[in-house]
This record gives structure tokens, sequence and C-alpha cells, in this order.
């Protein structure tokens, strides 16, 4: 039985996925494919992806092909419990997610979709692989594959692939091209802004903003804060990256240095301790920090708790800290992923072009069952293009086709 935090939210919920239905076209067409087809039929499905509206129509789109589907959140607080509530209402799909939980009430969370014994794994930042790998073992027969949807989970991928650990195919569905484009850089940087404004209401412009990371994600932040009209400072610890960033026209140096300037920081780097306590002591008063990375580990909250003398909050989701000499530090969405705990996510066009390549990529899994080896696969050409060549269709463009002795020269 789902375990959601208030059914009676089920109508707010539906309008929400109403809504990222009518703009995911890739989605719609899939799920036409899935309910002639039905390539998941007598499957179980546990997926573990943030619990919004986008996600809610790929359940519905990975049921109508048959499956059997339990559906959790993959962090905290990023779960719309009138989603949730909307999701479980039909009774065919099995939810257990709300808002808010405790860190020992998330992993139950997981436990509960992990304890039906699934056959296909949608993950999120690789709890459910990892769960999977120490607590459920006895399971893993079960499970034909997986697919991860961002960087976080697959650096712990290959890490356990590295240690010989990985016992299952897992796809890499976040390296896709279609994916981390576009959801990584322009779903990510789009949505990460609306995040930070809606919760703060401040204005960008003339404000110093820290990007800490690069890469996809980092590039597309770092972009739509020079679009708003502020001076940028990345800081990287990979050197080609930084000197993209510099030739891509921001300022590039430590964050040691960078901590001095920044009115709004926002890490994306995927790993922890990123902002410090030697960088509270020399941030701006005022300074309004965030993390767009997929844990809470970035930006050093312990250590921000203990170097206050005062904790008050500001606005809903801004937490105040007052260090000792008087100044106020703000942390957004208690230093969780602030497009999804502060906001509704990336765009519904982006996340079509995600969960088509998440659906099409469970159906590989399934169609060459017992054929791949317990590894990270990359996701195959053919469900890239394809994916690229539907959105391109459903926009009405059209893109040149080579003659057959272009072709022909090509090849040499």
């Amino acid at each position: 039985m789902s375990i959601v935090a208030d059914m009676s939210l089920a109508p707010s919920g539906e309008r929400k996925i109403g809504w990222v239905e009518k703009n995911m076209p890739l989605l719609g067409g899939i799920k036409r494919e899935f309910e002639r087809e039905k390539p998941f039929k007598d499957l179980k499905v546990a997926l573990s992806v943030h619990m919004e509206a986008k996600t809610a129509y790929l359940c519905r789109v990975l049921a109508a092909g048959g499956a059997e589907m339990y559906a959790t959140g993959c962090n905290p607080l990023s779960t719309q419990d009138d989603v949730a509530a909307a999701l479980a209402a039909g009774g065919e799909i099995e939810v257990f997610a709300r808002r808010g939980v405790t860190e020992q009430e998330y992993e139950e969370m997981l436990c509960r979709v992990l304890e039906t014994a699934p056959n296909i794994i949608i993950d999120d930042g690789g709890d459910l692989t990892h769960l999977m790998h120490t607590k459920y073992v006895d399971l893993i027969p079960n499970v034909i594959g997986g697919c991860e949807e961002t960087t976080t989970g697959i650096t712990r991928l290959r890490a356990m692939e590295r240690a010989g650990t990985l016992r299952y195919p897992m796809i890499d569905v976040n390296d896709a091209r279609c994916k981390h484009m576009f959801d990584n850089r322009y779903g990510t940087g789009q949505s990460v802004w609306d995040g930070i404004n809606r919760t703060t209401n401040l204005i960008v412009a003339g404000k110093c903003v820290v990007i800490a990371g690069y890469g996809w994600c980092g590039r597309g932040a770092a972009l739509r804060a020079k679009g708003l009209g502020a001076r940028v400072v990345v800081t990287e610890i990979d050197p080609v990256k930084a000197l993209e960033a510099l030739m891509d026209g921001y300022e590039v140096m430590p964050m040691d240095e960078a901590a001095e300037l920044g009115d709004i920081f926002v890490t994306l780097t995927g790993c922890r301790d990123v902002i410090t306590a030697k960088h509270f002591a020399k941030m701006k008063d005022g300074a309004v920090m965030c993390n767009a990375g997929h844990f809470n580990v970035e930006i050093e909250v312990g250590a921000l708790e203990a170097a206050a003398v005062e904790k008050a909050e500001q606005r809903t989701n801004i937490m105040g800290y007052r260090m000792a000499d008087g100044r106020w530090l703000n942390l957004l969405a208690e230093g969780r992923l602030v497009n999804l705990a502060s906001g509704d996510g990336h765009p519904a066009e982006i996340m079509d072009m995600s969960f088509a390549i998440q659906s099409l990529s469970a159906r590989y899994l399934v169609e060459n069952r017992g054929k791949l080896s317990a590894q990270v696969i990359s996701v195959p050409d053919e469900i890239d293009y394809s994916v690229a060549e539907k959105l391109l269709a459903a926009k009405n463009r059209r893109i040149d086709v080579l003659t057959p002795e272009q072709e022909k020269y090509i090849m040499g």
C-alpha cells in the first residue's frame, strides 16, 4: 500500500501531471508504443527519482508498458506531496514518498520499493543500487539491470565497477548526449535560477555569483547567471575545465579567494566539502549559498551550524546563520538540491528527452536480458539518435541528409 502525505492533495498533483503530459511529446509517443508492445509485461520496476510531475508521468509511461511500478523519491526535500498523492490515487502504481522525511524515513521508503524484488531499477543518485548491493543481496538474481540518471550516481557506479562489486548491468543514461548536453546544461541552468530567484526574491544583476564546478551543470548555471547580469566567478579542480571557463569569459580562482567576493554561491561538483568553515569566515554579510549537486554534502552545513551564534529562518527555505562578528550567511533548502527543494526541477521539455532515454534504455535491458555483463553500459547510439530525431520532428524541424556521394567521401 502506498505511503504519501495526504491523498486529498491528489487533484492538485493531477493538474501538474496533466500540464507536463501536454509538454512531453516524446514520452507521449513512447507511451503509445509501450501500450501496444507491453515490453515490461510481468516485470516489476523499482524507481527512485525526484517525485514531481515529470517523474510521475514517466511512471505512467512505464506502467503503460505493462510494468508493475513501485516508486519513491531520491531526495528528502524534492518530493511534491500533491504529485505523490495523484500518482498513488489510481491504485495501479505504489508510491512511497513524502516531502521532509528524516534520513531514516527516506531509507525506509527506498527499502519498500526494493522489498518487492524488482526486475528493473530506475535510479537517480545511486541509492537504490547501493542498498540492493548491501542490504538486499539475496534479491539481486531477480534484477535484469538498471538505468542511472545523474552524474553522482554514475560516479558511484564506476567505483563499484572498478572494485568488481557491481552485480548487474547499469545503463549510463546521464552520459547520453540527449541527456547531459541538454538536461545537465539547459535544464540545470534554468531550474537552479528558478529555485534561487523564487526563494530569495533578490536581484541577480550586478552581483558576484560563484559557480563551483564547470561540468555541464556548472556551464548551464554560469551561462544563466551571466544572462541575468551577474559577474561570474568559476572555481574548478580540472585545469582543462578551468581554462574553458576562462575562455567563456568568466573569472577563475580557488574557492579560498572567491569566498571573499561572492554574493551568491552555487555548488555543482558532485563532491563533498566544497564550501567549508574557512570559507564561511571570509564571506560577506548577507551571502547566499545553495547546492545543485545531488547530495547535501557540498556545503559543510555542520561547520556552519557550529560557527553560528544564532540561527533563524529568514524566509521559507532560507535559513540564516549569524556569525560571531555579526555577519549573516544564508543557506537555501538545507544545502539540498535547490532546483527541486526550492522549485519544480527541470522544464518539462528537457525531462522529456531525459526520460525518453530512461524508458527506451529500460526496454533495451529487457530486450537484451541475459546478454549484458555486470558493468556500466553506455546508452546505444540508436537510442540517442532516435530521441533527437523524434524531438526535431515534434518541433517541426528538418535537417540535411548526406547524399550517397557525400557518404562515400566521408568513408574514404
